[in-house]
């Protein structure tokens, strides 16, 4: 092939993902002149430097880059910065990718004309056990994560407002300076609708297929989707947009308010606190209805997945709550 490919990987102590993922990566079909692997590391503690040095002792096209900043945003900057192919893909230690993933996003991208390509994301674990299972089927159950194509899949190429892992132009993403360093979450979706504006067409592939592997226990799911929840307003009040997000975002929110609000203002006239029994209990009927329906083929147990569908929608709407705080505090700091 002759077009280049410069594949970006943030890193952060991902000793147990990342071989794997650089891996699959270099199984891509792409000579060592026309690929080039840019790591680029937070100051992992772990193993990671090592993974990356064995595997350099056989692929030159791998590369190790710091990042003393440490946040995904700042190491996504600094690979498009660096990076020497025509072509940028965005990766994540926690990912693999088949083997056609690249020629098959590239392809795409010329007969559709596109601006952006990605693939269809399925989550997956690396562990297996009823705990894990829960929490990956609930990460791919509409009801879970809300209509993310990328996530749920589509059978034709389909016009998207995001793509998880995708393939740009390099000049493209050097024109709009990249991503922005003061969103240390939702940055990859803010990119997205920027471009949007400027009329850019992304586009989910169906036939390119990538694998991302779930946090594996409830702590570890309700910490990353709390931190999630946390930069949404931050993210509206950072771009001062609120088209920067989409509707799904602030469902989880809404979800919260609905329970505590009516709640606090029973205090005050009670029969309101009706309104906040009626949510959860429609809440229930709803992951009951759902759980019943997929447990017949999921290895988990019933309240596993309530309590996967609990910890994923609550920790998100918490960490939701908290930045409204935050959100609440910039805005009386810049007055």
């Amino acid at each position: 092939m002759n077009n280049t490919v410069s594949i970006i990987i943030p890193n952060f102590n991902e000793e147990f993902y990342l071989k794997d993922c650089i891996m699959s990566l270099l199984s891509n079909g792409f000579s060592a002149d026309n690929l080039e692997i840019l790591v680029i590391d937070g100051g992992s503690k772990d193993n990671s430097r090592k993974i990356v040095s064995d595997i350099q002792q056989n692929y030159k096209q791998v590369k190790w880059l710091e990042n003393p900043k440490k946040f995904t945003p700042y190491a996504l900057n600094i690979g498009i910065k660096e990076a020497s192919g025509e072509y940028i893909l965005i990766a994540s230690a926690h990912s693999q990718f088949s083997p056609n993933y690249i020629s098959e996003l590239m392809r795409n991208m010329q007969e559709l004309d596109a601006d952006v390509v990605g693939g269809v994301m399925e989550t997956k674990i690396k562990n297996t056990n009823s705990t894990s299972v829960a929490i990956k089927t609930v990460l791919s159950n509409k009801f879970g994560v809300g209509n993310s194509m990328f996530r749920i899949g589509t059978d034709k190429p389909t016009q998207v407002d995001t793509v998880p892992f995708g393939l740009y132009k390099t000049n493209l993403l050097r024109s709009i300076n990249g991503y922005r360093e003061d969103l240390i979450r939702n940055h990859d979706i803010e990119m997205s609708k920027r471009l949007l504006a400027r009329g850019a067409k992304i586009y989910l592939i169906p036939d390119a297929k990538c694998t991302y592997f779930a946090r594996e226990t409830f702590g570890k799911l309700a910490k990353n989707n709390y931190n999630n929840g946390k930069w949404i307003l931050l993210t509206v009040y950072l771009t001062k947009n609120i088209s920067s997000l989409s509707i799904r975002h602030f469902v989880p929110l809404m979800f919260i308010f609905s329970l505590f609000l009516p709640l606090i203002a029973s205090v005050f006239f009670w029969p309101l606190a009706g309104i906040s029994v009626i949510s959860i209990l429609a809440y229930l009927l709803m992951i009951s209805l759902i759980v019943i329906k997929i447990i017949k083929t999921t290895p988990t147990t019933y309240l596993k997945l309530v309590k996967a569908f609990f910890v994923l929608h609550f920790s998100y709407g918490i960490g939701s709550i908290v930045g409204l705080f935050k959100f609440y505090k910039f805005l009386n700091s810049s007055n």
